[in-house]
């Protein structure tokens, strides 16, 4: 993938002087090799040395780090070093800033004020956007020990003592309600195959299915994208990063990624073939062709409607559930359906050319959703397992490190930019009611394994050819051995 310009990341000012480096921080054609650290290009820094970056991460009296600036590199910092010792750093480089500071004026104390006003702002952003940093001892003992430096900068009317306190109840607050979440999903994290049932040769007509509960293609496209926005809201920046940080601990030997084991990537990438499952075996487990055709169209509907909306996750969750073979090779139910707005919805799916038609949707939901006066029309939800791939081979095809040593910043920016606009359209508030009983059956409804789909298939369609007819027999036995 080419990086875009980084003209969209707004990135941190030049300051030289506060490195006390006599280099003046610009790229020069003639300067071969002489030591600039950091590097900038057209004012935007691609690349620096660890210590270099940690200390424009810390402000000073005279400096606040641009904000995009401390996302990006706390976000990427904990590929190179763990939250406990980074923060151990800036707590280091803020000890000696404080001193210097202590003369005893009244000048210079009311620039002590000024100073631990900025070091709070830097710990707040911190704790807000990146709360797990903070889930280990080690964290949270250098957290109160640059906590407990800070106050001492204005002990007289203990105003930073009481927003030191909020800071780090919102920030314990934090952690209890991921850590609650974190239970209850792991009590209902099962592999897709675990939820098949055993097909009964000939289920009964009066079977629940999914139009029983719903047969309004808009109203299901907006319990999906609820539900969508539901999961992905579970999802946090230093989830994502954990595919940077984990592929850099397979390389180096030294886990990056071990402060937690999060299994929120996992969960979302579980409920894309959940529901890819579920329109499978919704059309599968119909025995009259009818009704099965019509159940296809339902669905074609529904992708339409996702497709919209601008939740392009459940749209390629439908379409790749019509896609398994199982429901593929039922060709005397595709004959009767009227396959036009499958095949515009498969031309926005195209994975050639790297998906070209999906992004430039997905880039035309995001310009939308920038000038959207409504809820509904900020609605952006990628197809998840795209996005991973392209931070992934973003992280392949960049190098951490550049040959001189220094941290190829300018990866971490493309990086960064692709997060921050996934955490952006998670942040959007979902403007549809919550239907209890669509969303309940979305949710519990049985999902046949892979082997009762191609069961049902047979028994709908029976098979073609001795191929065919070999696997059914072959899997029929297996089924019902189990049973």
């Amino acid at each position: 993938m080419v990086l875009e310009s980084q003209e969209t990341m707004p990135q941190t000012p030049i300051f030289s002087s506060m490195l006390g480096s006599s280099c003046s921080g610009q790229v020069q054609p003639d300067m071969g090799e002489r030591c600039v650290d950091p590097v900038y290009q057209d004012g935007n820094l691609v690349s620096g040395s660890l210590e270099a970056l940690i200390e424009r991460l810390v402000p000073t009296m005279d400096y606040y780090p641009d904000r995009t600036y401390i996302f990006t590199f706390l976000l990427s910092s904990r590929v190179f070093i763990h939250p406990h010792e980074l923060l151990a750093k800036v707590g280091q480089i803020c000890i000696k800033q404080k001193q210097q500071l202590e003369t005893g004026t009244e000048a210079e104390k009311a620039k002590l004020k000024s100073f631990a006003a900025k070091i709070i702002q830097l710990l707040k952003e911190w704790t807000e956007t990146f709360p797990y940093d903070f889930q280990d001892e080690k964290s949270m003992k250098e957290l109160k020990e640059i906590a407990h430096r800070i106050t001492q900068c204005d002990e007289e009317n203990g105003t930073v003592k009481k927003i030191i306190s909020q800071m780090t109840q919102n920030l314990l607050m934090a952690l209890s309600a991921r850590s609650q979440y974190q239970e209850i999903k792991e009590k209902f994290r099962q592999p897709v195959t675990d939820k098949g049932t055993i097909l009964k040769t000939k289920p009964q007509s009066t079977q629940k299915d999914i139009l029983s509960v719903c047969c309004d293609p808009l109203i299901l496209a907006q319990q999906l994208t609820y539900i969508e926005l539901e999961r992905v809201s579970n999802i946090y920046p230093e989830d994502l990063m954990q595919i940077v940080s984990h592929m850099d601990s397979l390389d180096n030997h030294k886990c990056r990624s071990d402060v937690t084991k999060t299994y929120n990537l996992e969960a979302y990438d579980n409920w894309f073939n959940c529901l890819s499952m579920l329109v499978a075996t919704e059309i599968c487990r119909i025995v009259k062709k009818k009704q099965r055709t019509r159940m296809v169209e339902f669905f074609i509907d529904v992708a339409r409607e996702c497709f919209n909306i601008g939740n392009f996750n459940s749209m390629m969750a439908i379409i790749s559930g019509m896609n398994l073979s199982p429901v593929a090779r039922l060709k005397k139910t595709w004959s009767k359906v009227k396959t036009a707005k499958f095949d515009v919805l498969e031309h926005h799916m195209d994975p050639s050319s790297n998906f070209c038609n999906y992004r430039t949707a997905l880039q035309g939901a995001a310009q939308r959703s920038q000038t959207a006066n409504s809820s509904r029309e900020k609605i952006v939800i990628p197809v998840f397992n795209l996005f991973i791939k392209d931070i992934y081979f973003l992280h392949k095809i960049h190098t951490n490190r550049l040959p001189n040593g220094q941290i190829n910043f300018k990866k971490f920016w493309e990086i960064s930019r692709q997060i921050h606009d996934f955490l952006t359209w998670k942040q959007v508030e979902c403007p549809f009611e919550k239907d209890k009983k669509i969303q309940t059956y979305l949710l519990t409804a049985p999902i046949y394994s892979e082997e009762a789909l191609f069961i049902a298939s047979f028994e709908s369609e029976g098979p073609e050819n001795h191929m065919e007819k070999d696997s059914w027999k072959t899997l029929r036995t297996t089924l019902l051995n189990r049973a």
